[in-house]
């Protein structure tokens, strides 16, 4: 029995994923960091063990009908754990948010606000007071009627309906429109009523055009249809839509992403003519504090409008309240370096780095203390000179008396811990093991520890020779977010990184890549986005491995014999599958009272085949036995299998050799994800020369594994193609050939090329906030 002031967290047993039984003592009130090579198990131990089995305990003590309305991650498989306070998870959410969300909304800092312009507000005489409610864009109250709370209304021209005015309608003019059968229709009923569908579009009577393109009215006539001789001609019912109702209609109805981006090719976003783009009714645009309204106080940096609540509240303590706690809120967010950012500004053109600060400084507003934060990297997508502000926050969190437990490869973060936890020594099956917990300094004696190597070791990598480039890419300028008419030179058949503080523009940039651009053969974006949502969706699927794997069990006599196909090793089609989970594995077992839970199938085990599907081996392995074995394992059981040999070398090559063929795609990490779309496109025949765009490909990955995908990327410029990434790894951008320093701060202090050239030149630039980083790693 454990004192009950034991000041460690005691785990004993642990089994999660690839956790080899393991028994870690961590002291509380400290900041800890949990190390290891990608897949060692880190995040099974901080985020699949000790967090969850905090979250077990306290929806413990939450009525049961409650619980049913709560998302549980499940019981971990661990022995026991002592001494373990309640825990708050910061996970590294890149899910997208939408377009009605806002800095103001994710920080809560909207509602103080509203609050204030509700309460304390100067409104026009005679006029109502308004509830906090009539100051939001995304309720009935406060939304403009006009354009439904989003400030922007879409329109199109005749000029973007139809691009080529020298085609008749028959050829095409009306380049909106759909292919195929309804485009026809569209045109057939336009002759019908009397449109000469022959004749070039700029021949055509001006209001005539105008009553294709733009008409509300939707007649319904009989068309004759005129078709192919030996076809049956049968007269029908047909309704007219103009051109721009059909593009309104696809844009707004359509669950297609590919349709959607068709159609808004053909529209054009202006501010509502209501609201200006202030997204509010007029009532509540009528209220003004210090002089300004709330839409424009909205649209301030954070650290003007900060400023500005300073103004007059002297005379009124319930004013210099709400201000003080307005004020009280945004502290934390301008600490973390965001204090460029409005309120206003839209959430899903936060990059990951900056959403995951808006959300760590709202949790250093929250006041807890005494809770362990279980935090995922959140170093990631940060320029060096903000994990300087992060390293200071999560001391604020510490000193408020709470445990700091992060999972973390980012070595500055790795050397502020008073704790480390480090797990290894390798990845999937060659890891799940501690190998050692305690003070930093020490990590230096355990040889087995790949996080040691790196830690201790600050000389500078070896000098590489700049390669020469065989040609440029221009970009610009652009005017976007907050890039000003920016113009940038990329080299061709070189490696190239962008960097810069978060929000300096860094990905605005590389958006402007596109396959339009002269010089472009073709375009390979490598996102982290992840390859699938459903656990249907794995490693083998999206590889096209899994079609290697039916075919050769197809092909075994066994099931000649037995007149198996290939489809019958599909676990998402009718006939080899176990009916009674549907190929999926897992049951969902409804409680009584209780969330429903996941069990492995009875009938098949988790197997996803039925018996007879399981009988037909290869090598003495059935086909789910295959998707059980490790990348690693599969490269040795299908070496003399050529088209499963590559597939498998090349995710090898990029350090996924830990993962199982048959892992959900819903247990991959984004850093995985996008390994995994790299090795798809690295096995594929080599097609002309290629730019390969990358987004931070270093997230998520040890020093160890950055040097794996770093000699694959080079070997990729070393064949001819030319590799751009946006990167925050200092020993990344030191090997490259060409830097591109946006800069120099973040929001409307960046958007510009501050520096831009090989390595030791940017190193030397003087109004560059990522040189001196990068002069402390170059050879």
């Amino acid at each position: 029995m454990h004192h009950p002031h034991d000041p460690y967290v005691r785990v004993r047993g642990a089994r999660e994923h690839n956790l080899k039984g393991v028994d870690v003592d961590i002291p509380r009130d400290v900041l800890a960091v949990f190390t290891g090579v990608s897949g060692s198990g880190k995040s099974s131990l901080a985020f699949g063990t000790i967090y969850a089995e905090a979250q077990r305990r306290y929806f413990e003590s939450v009525a049961p009908y409650a619980r049913r309305l709560i998302h549980q991650v499940g019981a971990p498989r661990v022995g026991e754990i002592t001494g373990l306070p309640p825990a708050v998870s910061l996970q590294q959410r890149r899910s997208a948010p939408t377009s009605r969300s806002s800095v103001g909304t994710v920080t809560n800092l909207s509602n103080s606000l509203r609050m204030l312009f509700s309460r304390a507000g100067k409104y026009p005489p005679g006029a109502e007071r308004l509830d906090s409610d009539a100051f939001s864009p995304n309720t009935a109250a406060g939304a403009c009627p006009e354009c439904h709370g989003l400030g922007q209304v879409h329109e199109t021209t005749e000029e973007l309906l139809v691009p080529d005015p020298g085609l008749s309608i028959r050829e095409g003019a009306i380049a909106a429109w759909p292919g195929a059968w309804q485009g026809k229709n569209l045109r057939d009923i336009l002759d019908t009523l009397g449109h000469d569908v022959d004749r070039p579009w700029r021949e055509l009577p001006a209001e005539q055009r105008a009553w294709i393109l733009f008409t509300d009215e939707q007649p319904v006539v009989t068309v004759h249809p005129v078709r192919d001789a030996d076809r049956i001609q049968r007269p029908y019912q047909g309704t007219y839509m103009s051109a721009r109702r059909y593009v309104l209609k696809t844009f707004s109805d359509t669950k297609s992403p590919t349709l959607r981006a068709k159609a808004e090719r053909f529209l054009t976003s202006t501010p509502c003519r209501v609201c200006g783009g202030s997204r509010l009714r007029p009532e509540a645009l009528a209220v003004t504090f210090g002089g300004r309204t709330i839409a424009e106080l909205a649209a301030l940096p954070l650290t003007d409008l900060a400023a500005h609540l300073d103004g007059g509240t002297e005379a009124d303590p319930g004013l210099r309240i709400l201000t003080e706690d307005l004020k009280s809120r945004i502290a934390p967010v301008v600490e973390l370096g965001l204090g460029y950012l409005s309120l206003d500004r839209s959430a899903p053109t936060l990059s990951a780095g900056e959403l995951q600060r808006l959300r760590l400084a709202t949790q250093l507003r929250s006041g807890l203390f005494g809770v362990v934060y279980v935090l995922d990297e959140p170093s990631a997508g940060l320029h060096p000179a903000d994990t300087e502000a992060l390293l200071t926050v999560l001391e604020r969190l510490k000193a408020a008396g709470n445990s700091v437990f992060v999972v973390e490869h980012h070595l500055e973060v790795v050397r502020g811990a008073d704790w480390l936890v480090d797990v290894g020594p390798g990845a999937g099956e060659h890891g799940g093991r501690v190998l050692y917990s305690g003070p930093p300094a020490e990590l230096a004696c355990v040889e087995q520890s790949a996080t040691a190597v790196f830690l201790f070791d600050e000389s500078p990598g070896p000098a590489r020779q700049v390669r020469e480039p065989r040609g440029w890419l221009r970009v610009g300028p652009v005017t976007r977010h907050n890039l000003r008419a920016v113009t940038a030179d990329f080299p061709l058949g070189a490696f190239t990184a962008v960097t810069g503080v978060s929000g300096s523009g860094k990905s605005t940039l590389i958006g402007e890549l596109t396959q339009e651009l002269a010089g472009v053969e073709r375009l390979v974006r490598v996102d982290q986005r992840p390859i699938g949502r459903t656990p249907r969706s794995n490693l083998a699927t999206y590889t096209g491995l899994f079609d290697v794997v039916r075919k050769v069990f197809a092909g075994t006599g066994e099931a000649r014999a037995r007149g198996y196909g290939v489809g019958r090793f599909s676990f998402n089609v009718a006939g080899g599958r176990c009916e009674t989970c549907q190929g999926e594995g897992f049951v969902s077992v409804e409680l009584l009272f209780l969330p429903s839970t996941y069990a492995p199938c009875p009938d098949c085990g988790g197997a996803r085949y039925n018996p007879e599907t399981l009988q037909v081996t290869y090598r003495e392995r059935n086909i789910a036995e295959v998707l059980d074995l490790t990348v690693e394992g599969a490269a040795e059981f299908f070496a003399d299998v050529p088209a499963a040999a590559r597939s498998l070398g090349t995710l090898l090559d990029v350090g996924l050799g830990y993962l199982r063929l048959g892992q959900p795609a819903t247990e991959l990490s984004g850093g995985e994800a996008q390994r995994i779309k790299l090795a798809s496109e690295l096995q594929r025949g080599r097609r002309g020369h290629t730019l390969y765009l990358l987004d931070e490909p270093t997230t998520g990955l040890h020093p160890a594994d950055v040097e794996v995908l770093m000699d694959r990327l080079h070997g990729l410029v070393d064949t001819g193609h030319t590799v751009v990434v946006v990167e925050h790894d200092m020993t990344v951008v030191a090997g490259a050939d060409w830097v591109i320093d946006l800069g120099p701060g973040g929001g409307d202090r960046g958007g510009r090329v501050v520096a831009s050239g090989p390595p030791e030149r940017v190193a030397g630039s003087a109004d560059s906030a990522t040189a001196p980083y990068l002069a402390r790693v170059m050879p």
